[in-house]
């Protein structure tokens, strides 16, 4: 076996949990090889690099094995190489830099004052 389609590959090496995301992904253009979007059908080929938008993250892999089926975690590394740069991964992490401010439950909405003060908190951090 030397190519499978790109929607089986995906789930296979378990970038996406089932196959209908994987061809979801690939028809709204979510899914890229060689510069070209890819429809579900597209075959792909040891040594191809398979980029995947997954916002706020786009992920890149080199396919390195042909799987048809759903792999365990562990052999997923058989199959694909992740090729994702640090810059890109670090991304998941600003949603817990962003500045939230907590306020306990039942506490109602913040009044006309309280929500100046945190206004002026945002703005400084801007």
């Amino acid at each position: 076996m030397a190519e499978v389609r790109i929607d089986k590959w995906l789930w296979a090496v378990r970038i996406y949990k089932t196959r209908s995301e994987a061809a979801n992904a690939c028809k709204h253009g979510k899914v890229i090889i060689s510069n070209i979007e890819c429809k579900p059908s597209r075959t792909v080929k040891k040594g191809e690099i398979v980029t995947i938008r997954k916002l706020p993250v786009v992920y890149t892999y080199r396919v390195i094995g042909i799987a048809e089926n759903r792999q365990p975690v562990k052999n997923v590394a058989l199959y694909a190489e992740n090729l994702t740069p640090q810059e890109e991964i670090a991304k998941l992490d600003v949603k817990n830099v962003t500045a939230f401010i907590h306020r306990d439950k039942g506490s109602g909405r913040p009044t006309k004052k309280e929500r100046r003060i945190l206004d002026s908190l945002m703005n400084d951090i801007e």
